[in-house]
């Protein structure tokens, strides 16, 4: 398990994401629809929901892998839906109930969430945005490091099945930057299949 010194991994971390923000605005703009429902597909025949289980997942912003088609599957199959609102006292996120055509509201760095007055969750599957990854879960996000933090809570409280990351399979890198605060992803979801993490833990 090969981790980064604070300074050195911060510095790789910022190079890493210049690069990556590059290359993923080429991948959105050279995607089709049928990018996104090909990842759809990868996910709901590999990954397993528990019966009326709950799933965590986003609506993007800027050049993010459309979740969208595969909320609407998951969906379909019978999951319940949330979507992640930042909590400004904890830096952590929330997860609220979340249907399609519900009204939204800003959620915290320029995302859409559900309403203050609907029903918080605690789901048991996270689908995370990124702007790189590796084989073996390493994530690459934007800094704030929402996701490390409440992943870190809900698997010490014994919760999230699994942590997964969607994106496009030109994201993928030999080895992301990764020190002591950041969580691996259980898999990560392409338009060209699913990588299961290896050796995926919290550091």
């Amino acid at each position: 398990m090969s981790m980064t010194g604070g300074r050195s991994a911060d510095r790789a971390k910022l190079e890493m994401r210049v690069k990556s923000r590059a290359l993923r605005a080429e991948l959105f703009h050279r995607a089709t629809p049928e990018t996104y429902v090909r990842a759809a597909a990868h996910f709901t025949g590999s990954v397993e929901i528990p019966a009326g289980g709950v799933v965590a997942g986003y609506l993007p912003i800027r050049d993010e892998f459309d979740p969208r088609p595969l909320l609407e599957a998951l969906a379909r199959r019978g999951a319940a839906l949330s979507l992640p609102v930042i909590d400004g006292d904890t830096g952590r996120l929330i997860f609220r109930e979340w249907r399609s055509g519900d009204p939204l509201r800003p959620a915290g760095n320029g995302t859409m969430g559900p309403e203050s007055g609907k029903r918080e969750v605690v789901p048991d599957v996270v689908i995370t945005p990124l702007l790189a990854f590796d084989r073996k879960g390493g994530r690459l996000g934007y800094g704030g490091g929402y996701y490390d933090r409440t992943l870190r809570v809900l698997r010490a409280m014994g919760r999230c099945r699994q942590a997964i990351g969607l994106g496009f399979a030109g994201q993928r890198v030999p080895q992301a930057p990764m020190t002591r605060d950041d969580v691996r992803l259980d898999a990560i979801v392409t338009e060209d299949g699913v990588i299961w993490a290896q050796d995926a833990a919290i550091f």
